[in-house]
């Protein structure tokens, strides 16, 4: 072997070592970037919301333990609206309380796509929990929960409290005015419709532009009529300040409406179990 040969391949070994490093460093920066595209899903239209292997037990009164909820997957798009649909007992609202951390899940992990970060809820104090559900979850349950010596305003300012930022009065006025409340403004609950109280409810739910809505069966002590007007007002404001939705009912005429239904016994396994006489 000549001089020439011995320096043409320590030329392609240094050549071949120069590319693979270029390679390395590509496939080093695409998945840093992936990680990077991962911590901002909820504003890319990604994942904003995902569940694994969530569950939740209660004591039976003969002292053994009930599965609830046994959700081994499910997720909810930034800005998504999902029904999910489901008899009495079976675990609608046990499962929307844990989505929104008033309950302690026994295993499983929820994780949130927020502010560009991701927050494994599962892995929260109590206090912790209910910190993040202040700043980025907004809850609407079946019965309005309004307080009677507040009025209409003062409910809705009362939903910022838990944000830890300043109270935004004309923020609260402009929801109770989509809501079609501009006159009542001044009224406490016991002065208006269960219709009327239902919707500051929903105005309240906002009052803290969350990221997701969580709504307990929102429309289920309304008429058909009103339950219409709060249906499309819910989706209105979710729309406006760009929050995911997961609304819970058992009206099949409601969940159509929304963009995505599931039915609650394909997700719940301990749903199931139950419907099939098996011990959960």
């Amino acid at each position: 072997m000549n001089v020439s040969e011995i320096e043409f391949g320590e030329w392609m070994a240094w050549t071949g070592r120069i590319i693979w490093g270029r390679i390395g460093d590509w496939v080093m920066y695409w998945r840093a970037l992936g990680r990077h595209l991962c911590a901002h899903w909820a504003g890319c239209g990604g994942r904003m919301l995902q569940v694994e292997d969530l569950r939740k037990a209660f004591d039976a009164p003969d002292g053994t333990s009930q599965a609830v909820v046994d959700v081994p997957r499910f997720a909810l798009g930034a800005g998504e609206e999902v029904a999910l649909v489901g008899t009495s007992g079976s675990g609608k609202t046990t499962l929307l309380h844990l989505l929104a951390g008033i309950l302690g899940a026994d295993s499983g992990r929820i994780t949130y796509a927020v502010g560009g970060q991701q927050v494994e809820l599962t892995k929260l104090s109590e206090a912790g929990r209910d910190h993040f559900r202040g700043q980025n979850i907004g809850y609407i349950f079946q019965t309005h929960h309004l307080l009677p010596g507040l009025t209409a305003l003062e409910n809705v300012l009362l939903g910022m409290s838990f944000t830890g930022r300043k109270a935004d009065k004309g923020w609260a006025t402009h929801l109770l005015e989509r809501v079609g409340l501009s006159h009542r403004l001044g009224y406490r609950p016991g002065k208006m419709s269960v219709g009327q109280q239902q919707r500051v409810a929903v105005a309240r739910a906002l009052a803290n532009r969350p990221s997701v809505v969580l709504a307990d069966e929102p429309t289920g002590a309304l008429d058909a009529g009103s339950a219409a007007i709060t249906l499309q007002l819910i989706r209105d404001l979710c729309g406006e300040v760009k929050a995911g939705l997961i609304l819970v009912t058992h009206d099949l005429g409601i969940a159509g409406r929304l963009g995505r239904k599931v039915e609650l016994a394909e997700i719940n396994r301990a749903g199931r179990q139950d419907a099939e006489g098996v011990p959960a």
